[in-house]
Formats: structure tokens, C-alpha cells, sequence
């Protein structure tokens, strides 16, 4: 128990001789016997302390010192409410008497029994199995959904709450209560206060008794069994609307990860063995006996925040009046608008049910890191594409278009502070291929976002490379920088003077002499190869030998841009873009480069063997972040078919525009659910085995991005093809993606060999 309490703080300690007096002539404890008081860390309200006797213990809950809010901080009714529930049979401490004498401590208070069992501060449950956390929460919702069937009339609780009307009051009760502890004006909180005013729920006549503050820190469970023994914290009980409670429980669901007000109040993404809303949902009604579906939890989770904005200016009101309760009180001034901004998000619908996917599972850290990205692109890196765009914009013609914007730079350092690093390399980040896929088509909703997690192309597949295959020199020199984000890498393959769909055609020739390899050749569509950041280049080259197989004449080997001979030609345009954001994509020569024989990466003539274990994984990113790019299309599609008529009805009401939105939803599910059993072929099987796989992807994807790109152009009309949206610049980049990496034929013929060996096997088998 001392781990759950303190010395009494000095803002509220009272003469503890009185209170033994008081509580002897109660025939509570005698007065003979030492009373010990220490303060309960928790709560942040009514100050609460635990009372011991050699032979007794006590709690103690009391209103705090000072002035106060009206109507806050009513002891009387927590008494009155546990009083109605413990003789119903609810599990509540046992309440034994309720003081309104302030002589006695200072202030009013009333003594309950302590009940002993486990508690947790932490709603995440740490420390505890999976198969623990889910048996806790099923027993938390199932006692929430007892107090939510319990009959009001037989608790005698008349006048405690004023019936329907439930939502509309809290609305107004909690934006009072804001509006007379606020330090300072925050206009996310006026915004939110007037959506929640303008959004009420239709049916807000269903009344029972509410807990209003329910959450696994606020129950006591049994020592050894997976049962609630007590509910606390009744202060904010009244009757009203259960949904309101119910939200409120699963709110650490939809939880922000990067939001943090106190360390034992975070997110459940990702936690294993918590069950999810659907679960919860579903043996919540279940135990009311209500039908399985719910209306939209919007309201009600907006609802929940606010109230938690304005319970933390509440408790930094109290800190700037010396009587707060906590020792942390003064933290709470910092959460009021990041609070508000997460309730505007839920509000809106931009944070949807969290769900598990029925076929491909991440793990319960890739979900996790998954939603930390998803908070991040929403709060950091959309609202920064409008700056971005402006930079470009600005240089367009200069010389400082290929240096990133401070702005990118400054969310490299947020997302690295984040531990959002690096998070496609499964040995640096602990993440399965399936796990990052996911992340990957999160980040293809905006052209600059990978850079931001350096899960940026070229940089993934060198680094790849050089964590595969480098030796310990390569990755000391070239691997350790590239990870960190000082410096930025090429990849020189395609030639300008052969057919590069073809591999085995490249020309660029690698003389060994000595100690040296000299290097001579073109290559073209070098991406990155022009951010003035960009230090090394993965050369792919013939031997001057040309002695072996076909796929057993070609090196890879590490040119520092600085080495004397290498030339960076020129930019080479996509449809008119020099794709500056991207580092742009270079014609380089190498005329007579002399790197040193220890560059050669794996050893000669092994080329094509590390060039298919660079490429499964890349093309498995590229693909899913097509998929994220489509969606982001695909909303722009529904937005301008939504706004815009034409003869006499909107766009969507013509039934061509109503088949390409369903065609689109069905190519992008089509594609996404291939390209997660590619990452799961790739996860289990390796590259190799995932061939066929990876080429299918890597058709569907591009051609299903084209797609539904090219659809929501025509939408748009000749406001599709201009800068004023970002459909021009979106095919530019998926139509790229049918030739880079190997155009569709090249990857058709594979599958087909593939299919045709895989037949083979079988007829073989059935022989």
C-alpha cells in the first residue's frame, strides 16, 4: 500500500487528535489506540487518506481546503450514492458516516471501509499477462453494465440527478466549469464547447445511474480471482445517459499515443490481451440485454474529452490557488488544448473505431507504432504540406530547390525524438514487413512523409543492402550515417545507352587494379542523386571480365559522390517535374573513378543476388504506399462528387461517377489485401519464396493507383490536370511506377514463368 500513498501534504494535513476524538465517540476506532493517516497519491480532486489502527483501517475522503468551484467537490453525494449501491448488493467500499462539522478536519468529509484487493494506477496494466489484462477488462465492463441495469426508483435515490436531458446539461455544466478555472483564452475549447452545443444527440432520454469518471484506476480488484470488489470515485455520479459513461471507458482506445497528460493514463493500441471496442461493445450489451449495435460513439467520446479538459484546468485552477490536491497538479495546465484539439479529431469522425483485421494481424507493437504514425502525420507532418509546397514553389528555379525545407528537417527530429525511426528496417525497429506495410500506406498520403520516418527510397534499400550484405568497414562508414539521417544515398542502376529493363544489359564496367576498382560508365534515373546530402552511391556494374553466367557478371559497389570523375549531368524530368522534393533523379557519369577494392559490397559478380534481396522489401513499400496514395484520391473523388452539380444533380447522383467510386473501392481492397499476403509471404518465406508475390504487387498496385487517380481527374476536370490540387503530381508519380523497378511486362513474365513451374509441381504431384 505505501507505493499508493504518501506522507500528507502539507496543504492538507489537519489535526489528526480531533479526528481520533471524532471518531471514538462514533465507536469508529478508541481512544487509546494510534491513528496513523498517509495521503493517497491518486485522485486530483477531494483529497483522500487512509486511516490505520493497530487492529483497523479506514478512508477517508473530505472536500479540499480554499475556495472552490460551485458545485464542485460534493462529498455528500459520493456518500449518498455509495450508501444506495452498497445496500443493493453493488460492489462499493462500505460507507459509515458522513461529517458536515468542519471543526472536526476543516473541512466536510465521510469514512468508508478499506477494502483490500489489487488496484492499478496504470490502465495498460503492465507487468500482467495478456490472458490477466483481458480477464480485468471483461470484468470492468461487466460491472459497468450491472450499474447501467441497476433500477433507479428501488435505489432511492430521488433528485439526485435530473433525468433526460443528460448530454445538453453535461454540455453546459462542463463548459461552466471550463469557463470559470480557465487562466488563459484557448479557442480549440471554444470550438469544441460550440460543436458539442450544436450536435446533441437526438435520443438523449435514456436514464440510469452513471459513474461518470469509470476507469480500471478507479476499481479495486480481488486478490487472486478476475472480479471488481469495489467501484471508487463517485464524485461525478449523477443519472443520465449510459453511453456517456460507457464512452468514456473506452476512451484510452481511441487515445493519441503521443498525448501524454500523466504517465499512468496512455493509450491501449497495441496493448496484447486488451480487448478491442467491438469485444467490449459486444459483452457490454450483452450484459444489458440490449441489442449488439450501438449509434455512433462521436458525441459521447468528444463529450469525454471535454469533460477531461475541463477537469484538467479544473486541477491547474486549484494549483494557482495552493489547495490541489496532487503533487503534479501543475502539469494539467499543459493538456487543456492538446485535449480539446484530440476531442475536435473524435468529433469529426478523423479517429475511427480501432479494429483488428480479420486476415492479416500485426503485432501488438506494430498496431501500436501504427497509430503513434497515424497521430503524427495528423497533428505534424499534414498541416506542414502547405509550407512545404510554398518552399518548392519559392525555388523552383534555384538552386536551393534540392536542400529540404527546415520544416521537413524539423519533423526528422520530432519523429526521431518519437522513436518513429527507421521503422522499415525489421532489425532496427522489431517490426514484421506486415507490420510496416501498413505504416508504409499510412505515409503514401503525403509525398514527403516516408522522408520524415527516413523510410524514405533509395536511402531503405541501400541501407538494406548494406545491413545485409555490408562488411562491418561499409557499415561503420556508410550504414550507421544513413540510419541516423546525417547523410543521404543513390542508387545508380538504369542506362541511358541499353534496354534496363533487361539487367543483364548494364554496361557500366568495374576494372580491378591493385588495391583499386576503376569504374566506368552512364547511368540515369538516379534517384535522390542531386540533395546536396547525398554522399555514397550503390553502383551497379559489369566485369571487365565478363567471364561466368549471364547473373553472375555484375558488382555493386559503394562510390562516394566526392571521388574525382564522378559527374552528376543532369536533372532528368518526370513529365516536365524535376522532382525536387525527392532529391530529383540524375543522369551521373563515372569517367576513370578510382574507389578502393574494400567498397566492393558482398565480393564480384554478386550483383543480382543482393539486387533481389534489395528489391522484395522495396517494392513491398512502394506498393502499399500507392495504396495509401489512392486512398487519399479516392477522398478527393467523393469530396468533388459530393460538392459539384451538373444538369440538374450532384456528380455521385450520375450513375457512371457512381461506378468508378465502386470500382475504385474495390480495385484499392482488391490490391491492398494481395500486397498484405505478399508482406506475410515475405515475413514467413523470404524474398525468394515471395517472387511471385512481389511481382503481382508490384503490377496491381501501380496499375490500380493509376486507376483510380486517373478517375478522380476526370472528376475534377481541367482543375484535375493543374497545381491547385495534388492529382497531376500523384499520377506522375504512380504512372513511375510501372517502369521504375521493372516495367509491368518485365514482372508479368516472371509471374507467368512462376505460375507455370508452380503448375508443373502439381501436375508432377498428382502423377
Amino acid at each position: 500500500m505505501d507505493e499508493l500513498t504518501t506522507p500528507v501534504r502539507q496543504q492538507h494535513k489537519f489535526n489528526v487528535n480531533r479526528l481520533l476524538s471524532y471518531l471514538s465517540v462514533k465507536s469508529l476506532v478508541s481512544s487509546n489506540e494510534t491513528l496513523t493517516v498517509r495521503q493517497y497519491i491518486a485522485g486530483q480532486s477531494n483529497p483522500t487518506f487512509l486511516l490505520q489502527t493497530p487492529l483497523k483501517s479506514y478512508v477517508l475522503r473530505k472536500k479540499p481546503p480554499g475556495q472552490l468551484l460551485t458545485g464542485a467537490h460534493k462529498v455528500d453525494r459520493e456518500y449518498r450514492v455509495q450508501k444506495a449501491l452498497f445496500s443493493a448488493g453493488f460492489p462499493v467500499p462500505q460507507p459509515l458516516l458522513h461529517c458536515t462539522d468542519p471543526e472536526v478536519i476543516g473541512t466536510e468529509f465521510y469514512l468508508m471501509e478499506h477494502v483490500k484487493g489489487r488496484a492499478f494506477k496504470d490502465c495498460r496494466l503492465p507487468g500482467l499477462s495478456a490472458a490477466e489484462r483481458a480477464a480485468l477488462y471483461v470484468a470492468a465492463v461487466e460491472v459497468l453494465a450491472k450499474l447501467h441495469s441497476l433500477d433507479l426508483a428501488s435505489l432511492n435515490l430521488e433528485g439526485y440527478g435530473k433525468g433526460s436531458g443528460y448530454c445538453k446539461r453535461q454540455v453546459s455544466t462542463w463548459t461552466k466549469q471550463y469557463v470559470a478555472a480557465a487562466h488563459k483564452d484557448i479557442p480549440a475549447m471554444n470550438e469544441l464547447a460550440d460543436w458539442l452545443r450544436k450536435n446533441l444527440p437526438t435520443n438523449d432520454d435514456e436514464v440510469t445511474l452513471v459513474h461518470g469518471d469509470f476507469r480500471v484506476d478507479n476499481l479495486i480488484f480481488h486478490p487472486t480471482e478476475a472480479r471488481v470488489i469495489a467501484v471508487l470515485d463517485w464524485e461525478l455520479s449523477t443519472t443520465g445517459h449510459p453511453l456517456a459513461d460507457f464512452a468514456y471507458f473506452l476512451l484510452q482506445h481511441y487515445w493519441p499515443a503521443s498525448l501524454q497528460i500523466v504517465s499512468t493514463m496512455g493509450s491501449l493500441k497495441g496493448i496484447e490481451g486488451i480487448p478491442t471496442v467491438d469485444e467490449l461493445i459486444s459483452i457490454y450489451c450483452r450484459c444489458r440485454g440490449i441489442p449488439p449495435t450501438l449509434p455512433p460513439l462521436n458525441f459521447y467520446l468528444a463529450l469525454s474529452v471535454f469533460k477531461l479538459a475541463g477537469i484538467s484546468q479544473g486541477v491547474y485552477a486549484r494549483y494557482l490557488l495552493g489547495n490541489a490536491s496532487a503533487p503534479n497538479a501543475a502539469v494539467f495546465g499543459q493538456c487543456v488544448e492538446p485535449l480539446a484539439k484530440v476531442a475536435l479529431q473524435l468529433s469529426q469522425g478523423t479517429v475511427t473505431r480501432p479494429r483488428k483485421d480479420l486476415l492479416f494481424l500485426q503485432t501488438a507493437k506494430g498496431l501500436d507504432v501504427l497509430e503513434q504514425v497515424k497521430d503524427f502525420m495528423r497533428q505534424h507532418v499534414l498541416p506542414a504540406q502547405k509550407e512545404v509546397a510554398e518552399y518548392y514553389s519559392r525555388y523552383s528555379q534555384s538552386p536551393q530547390r534540392w536542400h529540404s525545407p527546415q520544416v521537413i528537417e524539423d519533423l526528422k527530429v520530432k519523429a526521431r525524438e518519437a522513436g518513429l525511426w527507421n521503422l522499415f528496417l525489421p532489425a532496427v525497429s522489431g517490426l514484421s514487413q506486415l507490420d510496416y506495410a501498413y505504416i508504409a500506406e499510412e505515409t503514401g498520403r503525403c509525398a514527403f512523409a516516408a522522408e520524415v520516418f527516413n523510410c524514405s527510397a533509395p536511402d531503405t534499400g541501400n541501407m538494406e543492402v548494406l545491413h545485409m550484405f555490408g562488411s562491418e568497414e561499409q557499415k561503420k562508414k556508410w550504414l550507421e550515417p544513413l540510419l541516423r539521417g546525417e547523410i543521404r544515398s543513390c542508387f545508380c542502376m538504369t542506362e541511358p545507352d541499353v534496354a534496363s529493363s533487361d539487367a543483364t544489359n548494364m554496361e557500366c564496367t568495374l576494372h580491378r587494379d591493385e588495391d583499386n576498382y576503376i569504374i566506368n560508365g552512364k547511368k540515369w534515373w538516379s534517384s535522390g542523386a542531386g540533395n546536396p546530402k547525398c554522399e555514397v552511391a550503390i553502383v551497379m556494374c559489369r566485369s571487365s571480365t565478363r567471364d561466368g553466367s549471364r547473373h553472375g557478371q555484375h558488382s555493386m559497389i559503394l562510390v562516394p559522390m566526392d571521388t574525382p570523375g564522378v559527374k552528376r549531368v543532369r536533372p532528368i524530368t518526370v513529365f516536365g517535374q524535376d522532382d525536387a522534393i525527392h532529391g530529383g533523379h540524375f543522369e551521373v557519369h563515372f569517367e576513370n573513378v578510382r574507389v578502393p577494392a574494400s567498397n566492393i559490397i558482398l565480393g564480384e559478380g554478386r550483383g543480382f543476388e543482393i539486387a533481389q534481396g534489395r528489391l522484395g522489401p522495396g517494392r513491398l513499400h512502394h506498393c502499399m504506399r500507392a495504396i495509401g496514395l489512392a486512398e487519399f484520391a479516392l477522398e478527393l473523388l467523393c469530396q468533388r462528387a459530393t460538392s459539384r452539380s451538373t444538369f440538374g444533380k450532384k456528380l455521385y447522383q450520375h450513375e457512371v461517377v457512381a461506378h468508378w467510386i465502386a470500382e475504385c473501392r474495390i480495385l484499392i481492397e482488391q490490391t491492398r489485401l494481395l500486397t498484405l499476403h505478399a508482406a506475410h509471404a515475405l515475413d514467413k518465406r523470404g524474398s525468394r519464396a515471395a517472387r511471385k508475390q512481389i511481382a503481382m504487387i508490384k503490377v496491381a498496385a501501380a496499375r490500380m493507383a493509376c486507376k483510380v487517380v486517373d478517375c478522380a481527374i476526370q472528376l475534377y476536370g481541367a482543375a484535375g490536370v493543374s497545381e491547385d490540387v495534388p492529382l497531376a503530381q500523384m499520377y506522375s508519380h504512380v504512372r513511375t511506377l510501372r517502369i521504375a523497378d521493372g516495367p509491368d511486362e518485365v514482372h508479368l513474365s516472371s509471374i507467368a514463368h512462376l505460375e507455370l513451374r508452380d503448375q508443373l509441381k502439381k501436375a508432377q504431384a498428382k502423377l
